[in-house]
């Protein structure tokens, strides 16, 4: 990158006056906001049971920058927009940086990026990469700090399946063209709870939608169980996860986990359902707007399904034509008739996909190294960003105007926030933009971070 050597810049007058700038103000942030981002993971702790989740065998006398601290670095900087590493070699010598890595001295630098860049590329040679980490470990932490954010035991837990493309412009490992997405890509599997993320697993495209989501819920429903044994939970997800062993794992009596899969329309289903598609059309034509009938009926494939399932059908007709729509449950009638089911219980599953998009704010695409492993943990930082960004908008957020503001936006409006650093022997003093519009806001969150 060219540096900068010019010391004033001189733009169009305003009147009378002459216009100039120049970086002459001294230690200055634009990340003011981000002391509240360090509240939020004192609170959860996220950091400090993250670096438990690595293995450093570099030798302790001759580390100049600890684990934890480069850990720091990577999810403070993801969640405040730095997505690259290149970005560290500046934000190495920021103080408020140095702040939020619990640099003791503030003077000194953090780690720039090719000791970030050894970090991240783990499995590579004995003498520059020895810091690796426990895929299990994260697995596991993500899922403790969704049970840990309740204070007494939800009466249901509705666990959202889905998977994205990620596209790869490069030659990464397992690098496959996928049809349906008309790229090259990655096609990770991610699964919430509300707006908590619970799994982030990087998979290749050439495979299934639903490959490796049996074990990873399994994994997830344990973990659950071990700490609730009695609470209800509820898979959701898009005709792509309507499989055979998934519908028969929830099925059995020892697992009591229920199911509603979207479920891809057929000739044969749309023959079922021909009275009720005929009665939408009717109604469409004499009221002119989009019509909808619900039904519901047991079902069974010719040969892929062990038994015959609860299936909801929406008879839909519109100015294009007609729009059949089915979905499989286990949940009965009683439980959940067939209009209220579809409408205010499947429907909601749209709300996973802009959980998802917030993963692409916080740089979950950056997917480079050339090794899965590598690219895994950069899956993960993202989703540990996304998890404090999202601990901030549960803990602090709730009844304000950003109750429900993607990351992007509460990165914006709430992290970026311009501030004066001042260092002194006693204190770290941020002065921060008196002409901030959202002052009550702030005040507000970091209330409600300190009570």
């Amino acid at each position: 990158m060219t540096e900068c050597n010019q010391k004033v810049f001189s733009f169009a007058s305003h009147f009378s006056r002459r216009v100039e700038a120049g970086f002459t103000a001294g230690q200055v942030s634009s990340d003011g906001g981000a002391l509240l981002l360090r509240e939020v993971e004192r609170r959860i702790n996220l950091l400090g049971r993250l670096a438990g989740c690595f293995s450093d065998a570099r030798n302790p006398d001759l580390i100049e920058h600890k684990l934890a601290e480069m850990l720091s670095q990577r999810i403070y900087g993801l969640a405040l927009g730095y997505e690259d590493l290149n970005d560290h070699e500046q934000l190495r010598s920021d103080p408020l940086f140095g702040l939020l890595s619990g640099k003791r001295r503030l003077e000194e630098p953090l780690a720039g990026k090719s000791t970030l860049n050894r970090l991240e590329l783990v499995g590579r040679s004995a003498r520059y990469h020895k810091i690796g980490y426990s895929a299990e470990a994260i697995d596991r932490l993500l899922v403790d700090l969704y049970i840990e954010s309740h204070a007494t035991p939800p009466a249901e837990i509705v666990l959202d399946l889905d998977a994205t493309d990620i596209p790869l412009y490069g030659h990464q490992p397992e690098r496959f063209f996928h049809g349906y997405y008309d790229n090259y890509c990655y096609l990770p599997l991610y699964i919430f709870a509300g707006d908590q993320l619970l799994c982030a697993r990087l998979r290749p495209s050439s495979q299934d939608a639903a490959a490796g989501s049996l074990e990873e819920v399994k994994r997830i429903v344990e973990q659950l169980r071990r700490r609730w044994p009695e609470v209800k939970i509820v898979l959701r997800a898009d005709s792509g996860f309507c499989r055979e062993e998934l519908m028969a794992w929830c099925e059995k009596d020892e697992n009591k986990v229920d199911y509603v899969f979207g479920l891809q329309r057929n000739q044969r289903l749309r023959r079922i359902i021909g009275n009720e598609m005929h009665q939408a059309q009717l109604e469409h034509q004499a009221t002119g707007k989009a019509a909808r009938i619900f039904s519901a009926f047991h079902y069974r494939t010719h040969k892929s399904w062990s038994r015959a399932r609860r299936v909801v059908a929406k008879a839909e007709h519109l100015d294009k034509g007609e729009n059949p729509r089915f979905v499989v449950t286990s949940l009965t009638a009683e439980q959940w008739p067939a209009q209220q089911l579809y409408e205010k219980f499947y429907c909601a599953r749209g709300e996973m996909e802009n959980r998802i998009k917030e993963q692409m704010c916080l740089f979950a695409d950056r997917l480079s190294t050339d090794e899965m492993r590598g690219n895994q943990l950069r899956l993960y930082f993202s989703a540990l960003a996304y998890t404090l960004v999202e601990a901030l908008r549960r803990l602090a957020l709730k009844g304000t105007e950003w109750a429900e503001a993607q990351v992007d936006t509460i990165r914006l409006k709430l992290l970026k926030i311009g501030a004066i650093v001042r260092i002194s022997a006693r204190r770290l003093l941020l002065q921060m933009s008196s002409a901030y519009p959202w002052k009550g806001l702030y005040a507000l969150v970091f209330h409600a971070l300190r009570t």
